[in-house]
Formats: C-alpha cells, sequence, structure tokens
C-alpha cells in the first residue's frame, strides 16, 4: 500500500497592540499561489525540527522577530485537503502576544489591524479563518487567565491593562468595575509600590504581573 504524502507547515498568527488598534503580523505574497494577497507568517517544517523550533525558526525568517520576548502557544491544526492549491498541506498553527512588538525591516511584512483583514476578501489559503480563530483565542483567554499582561510592558497601571481588554474585546469597560475586578483577582497583579503621571492626570500605581495563571474570579466579557 502506498503512503500518501502530505507537507507539513508551522503558521502564525502574532497579535499586538500598536496605535491603539489590535494588529497582526501579516506577510504579502511575491509568489503564487495567491501573489499580491496578504498571509500570516508561515513556512514548511524542515525534516530535523520539532515543532516549537519551526514555529522559532518562522519567527525569525519571516517575522523577524527572534530576539522578543513574547508569550508564544500552539493554537490549532489545519488540514483539510483543499487549503492548498499545490499539494496536501497540514498546518500546525501557533498564537503570539506581546506588547508594542516593532515594526518588521522586511518589506513584505507589515502591522496590519485584524479589523481590516478580517474584511479583506483577498488572502491566502485559509489564513483568514486562521486569524478569525487566533483572535477569538485571545479574547477568549483574557477572560479565564492573566494573558491580557502578555500585551503589556513589565510595569503598568490599570488604566493601561483595561485599555488592552478594550482594544482585544472592542467594547469599552467601566473604569471602576475593572479596577475592582482585577486588583480583587488572586494573584493577577502586584503593586510595585512605585506611581507614573505617564497617563495624565493623577499619579497612577504601577503594577506587574503576579503569578497567578488562572483568573479567580474570571473576568467575563460584557454580555458574555
Amino acid at each position: 500500500m502506498s503512503v500518501p504524502r502530505v507537507a507539513l507547515t508551522v503558521d502564525l498568527v502574532v497579535l499586538t497592540v500598536r496605535e491603539q488598534r489590535l494588529c497582526a503580523l501579516t506577510w504579502m505574497r511575491d509568489r503564487e499561489p495567491y501573489r499580491g494577497c496578504w498571509s500570516l507568517p508561515g513556512g514548511f517544517i524542515q525534516l530535523d525540527e520539532d515543532l516549537p523550533v519551526a514555529a522559532a525558526r518562522v519567527m525569525d525568517e519571516k517575522a523577524g522577530l527572534a530576539d522578543v520576548r513574547i508569550h508564544l502557544e500552539q493554537l490549532a491544526t489545519f488540514g483539510y485537503p483543499d487549503r492548498d492549491p499545490r499539494q496536501r498541506v497540514v498546518s500546525v498553527t501557533y498564537l503570539g502576544l506581546a506588547p508594542h512588538l516593532p515594526a518588521s525591516s522586511r518589506a513584505q511584512v507589515t502591522w496590519k489591524p485584524v479589523d481590516v483583514l478580517l474584511d479583506l476578501e483577498e488572502n491566502a489559503f485559509d489564513h483568514r479563518r486562521i486569524l478569525r480563530d487566533g483572535v477569538e483565542r485571545a479574547r477568549s483567554k483574557l477572560e479565564y487567565t492573566s494573558l491580557a499582561a502578555a500585551f503589556c510592558p513589565p510595569e503598568f497601571t490599570v488604566a493601561e491593562l483595561r485599555r488592552v481588554y478594550e482594544i482585544v474585546w472592542g467594547t469599552p469597560l467601566d473604569p471602576r468595575n475593572f479596577h475592582r475586578k482585577v486588583t480583587g483577582s488572586d494573584r493577577f497583579l502586584v503593586p510595585t509600590g512605585t506611581t507614573t503621571t505617564r497617563d495624565g492626570g493623577r499619579p497612577a500605581r504601577l503594577f506587574r504581573r503576579g503569578s497567578a495563571v488562572q483568573l479567580h474570579p474570571p473576568m467575563l466579557r460584557p454580555g458574555a
């Protein structure tokens, strides 16, 4: 019996907040198929690579983010037969989150707002579907985990953290209610003992990410 040949790739959904919008890193394809269309950074896995190693290589080669502190986790596997017109390809996708990621020096790589990308008809492969799943994963994880702090600098204010939730969820939040919830969540935030005026107005307390992985109680989206 012949063994079918199936190619394996990794694709990256890398999200950050830029200019007060949730943005994804995109790669403009310069060859067929889908020449001139946006795609997610990705590449074929080499025979001697484990999946995390391949994801790190693509992060370096395509995204140019090898030395950047970033949260990276496996998102999902996409493998329906017609997702790549060249051959049967299975993609293992990763979700990356980090604050203030820099612009890339590569001409083909750029940050684009997520809402703009999801409205575009022209996209490569099934990457709009992968992006949509990655964004929903990020939104849901903000409810039950401390992952929102991955979008923040090492020290941040409650207002800066609230803005992350508002941008990722796409909805405004009540400042007082939010402050009460995040400061009351067990081991979510740790006071640094210092303040800042970078938000404007009165000095605001600075916090850092605590040891909590799961939030107790969770931060549920409005209307969830």
